[in-house]
């Protein structure tokens, strides 16, 4: 990637979908809320001069009209394919669609960028993840107990376990996780959705989040990583097949063996960026908010070689621009 800080570019793709979906907020749509976020996300890259791969997207191509694994996206394709730099793209239009469409907190969009092949080809299917901010940084271990993980976190940041507060996404899966974590005296915080933007939460001091654990999407996992490294988190992550064909697809792939142990950088390698602008208000960024003929946004923009992170707050006039 070039000396130039793309994620203050492609900041307005995420504010563009944020937007776009925000509009369906609370109307019980999430495939609508979700659709109108990638429409928007979509005709937004065409603006910025990049030759971008989604790596990370919607799904393959038969099952995602847009967004899809592999799709070529960026004005650098038609206008300037041989100086326009060539990146890797790891998109979610919308975290948290049934969020966005009760009006739940936490929705957001969000965007990950990487030189061309950095991050992890992830099948669609499921990843086991321990997530920490800086703090807890190098303590955490996939291959120990939850409890053993809760110890260590709890003594990197100087507080009793009871003092800790676990974010797990709300799944019949995680019964046995949220038992085990109840029985070693932390706290829980539980999600409908949304566990990307609950791993940036362990990275924020504010949020009171010390660790998300359990099992969520392997995508997400990738862009969670991504905006991690950029802000000195950790995140590990193993990858949970839920069927024998997505077992044998993965091995098409090149995945390596289902108990591989991957890392921050496994995920996301090298220089990347990230940014994320608030759908609905929640714990990490306030939602999007509107007056009539504007609106105002509220994003964070991340960048791992530099480590500067960035709350750009944006008011949009519709006069000016089309709605």
């Amino acid at each position: 990637m070039q000396d130039r800080n793309l994620a203050l570019e492609v900041v307005r793709i995420t504010e563009a979908a944020a937007v776009a979906s925000a509009r369906l907020m609370g109307k019980g749509d999430r495939k609508l809320a979700d659709h109108v976020a990638v429409e928007a996300m979509r005709q937004a890259f065409d603006a910025i001069d990049i030759c971008g791969t989604v790596q990370i997207g919607e799904g393959e191509r038969d099952k995602a009209p847009m967004l899809f694994i592999g799709e070529k996206v960026g004005g650098g394709w038609r206008n300037n394919p041989r100086a326009s730099p060539k990146v890797d793209i790891a998109v979610d239009p919308l975290e948290g669609t049934n969020l966005c469409a009760t009006g739940a907190p936490d929705a957001i969009s969000v965007i990950a960028i990487a030189d061309d092949g950095q991050f992890l080809n992830a099948p669609d299917t499921y990843m086991e993840k321990i997530a920490v901010g800086p703090e807890a940084r190098g303590v955490i271990d996939l291959r120990q107990s939850w409890t053993w993980n809760l110890e260590r976190i709890a003594a990197a940041k100087h507080k009793k376990v009871q003092d800790c507060t676990v974010i797990i996404l709300e799944r019949i899966r995680h019964n046995t996780l949220i038992e085990e974590v109840r029985g070693a005296g932390a706290r829980i915080r539980l999600i409908s959705d949304g566990d990307v933007s609950g791993a940036i939460m362990t990275a924020n001091p504010d949020s009171g989040i010390d660790v998300l654990f359990g099992t969520g999407g392997a995508p997400e996992g990738v862009i969670a990583a991504a905006a991690l490294k950029c802000i000195g988190g950790e995140l590990q992550g193993r990858l949970r097949f839920r069927s024998n064909p997505e077992r044998d697809r993965a091995e098409k792939m090149g995945v390596k063996p289902e108990d591989t142990i991957y890392t921050t950088e496994d995920l996301a390698q090298g220089d990347v960026m990230f940014a994320a602008t608030g759908v609905t208000k929640g714990y990490l960024l306030d939602g999007v908010k509107f007056f009539g003929d504007s609106a105002t946004t509220e994003s964070i923009v991340m960048r791992s070689k530099s480590g500067t992170v960035r709350v750009i707050k944006a008011t949009h006039d519709f006069k000016k621009k089309p709605r």
